[in-house]
């Protein structure tokens, strides 16, 4: 009786690790997703600028600059070995297999958002300086994210 008790009380644990690791993963999926979602939201107004559509505003290209610098930071250690790939991310196997160049690029873009901040301080500075910014941000999607 004892022994059945003892395998009962091993599978409920070992079940409830499991359930949590599978729930740890889920949340560090949510985690980066809303993270990666501010980026774009960070980009879609100075996104316009760039292309003559709104007119210049320092202040909110200054704010999308650190939400990258920010969030750049953080990004790398939102993708442990076996939170993807999977249905609920477009993260590609490529994240796990080329993890050092993936998280180097993290490190590229929070370092140019933070030089870019002190470099721009008019439009003139934006145009020249921006672009060169979010270039990381494409060169991740064609590497490391599945084409929509």
């Amino acid at each position: 009786m004892s022994r059945r008790l003892t395998i009962a009380a091993a599978v409920a644990m070992i079940s409830a690790v499991a359930a949590t690791a599978v729930v740890a993963q889920t949340d560090v999926v949510k985690e980066r997703q809303t993270l990666l979602k501010e980026f774009g939201s960070a980009t879609r107004p100075v996104a316009g600028m760039l292309r003559g559509q709104a007119p210049f505003d320092l202040a909110t290209v200054q704010a999308a600059l650190d939400t990258y610098a920010k969030n750049a930071k953080v990004l790398p250690t939102l993708f442990p070995e076996g939170s993807g790939p999977g249905p609920n991310t477009e993260a590609l196997p490529a994240v796990w297999q080329k993890k050092a160049e993936f998280d180097a690029l993290f490190g590229k873009l929070a370092s140019d958002a933070t030089a870019a901040r002190a470099a721009i301080t008019d439009e003139a500075s934006f145009k020249a300086n921006f672009p060169g910014v979010v270039r990381n941000c494409g060169t991740c999607h064609d590497t490391f994210r599945q084409k929509k």
